[in-house]
């Protein structure tokens, strides 16, 4: 083969490898326009901010658990673990934005133990969900993967949460003794 002719074909290998690799990339947007709107409206307050992610999360619970209870679901595996993913991308968000907090040095204790009785209710239901006796193996296989992730990031989160927890409330004692580091990076208290 010429050279001239193995250049559009090479052409076409690339645009099919390239649009293959942005499909695989790609995720599901796991929030509605509305709540995305509720997102941006809370603007960067902790408080408004992490609740909305706890009750969007609790939402996609109870979606989860009353599609699983509907004998009409079709194709419930796949319903399944795009709920769980669902569910995981929002526990991401969240963790991210409690990251982004920290990192301004914005004290989050009222919002975080709100967070953190979320944690106990959802490692609840999904623990639930995994030791379910009535769903087929079959079935349970097909989304396995993505409930032992989800599991795992909110077993891991709690923990970090109360470890954060524990340490604003540490910091906020210390800042009560010593009232003389009023301001950290320009920030009045």
């Amino acid at each position: 083969m010429s050279a001239s002719l193995l250049r559009p074909w090479m052409c076409v290998v690339l645009l099919v490898a390239g649009a293959s690799v942005a499909q695989a990339q790609r995720h599901r947007e796991p929030l509605t326009q509305a709540e995305i709107d509720q997102i941006r409206d809370a603007s960067w307050e902790p408080k408004q901010r992490l609740t909305l992610y706890v009750q969007f999360t609790r939402a996609r619970l109870v979606k989860l658990e009353e599609m699983r209870n509907d004998p009409k679901t079709k194709n419930r595996p796949q319903q399944t673990h795009d709920r769980l993913d669902d569910i995981q991308l929002l526990y991401d968000e969240l963790n991210d934005n409690i990251d982004t907090y920290v990192d301004r040095k914005d004290d989050i204790r009222k919002p975080l133990k709100l967070v953190i009785e979320a944690d106990t209710e959802f490692q609840a239901k999904l623990r639930a969900l995994k030791d379910a006796a009535d769903v087929p193996a079959a079935e349970a296989r097909e989304y396995e993967f993505v409930l032992n992730n989800v599991l795992d990031t909110v077993d891991t989160s709690a923990e970090e949460h109360r470890k954060l927890l524990a340490d604003q409330e540490d910091a906020a004692k210390h800042k009560k003794l010593n009232p003389n580091a009023s301001a950290k990076n320009g920030r009045p208290e």
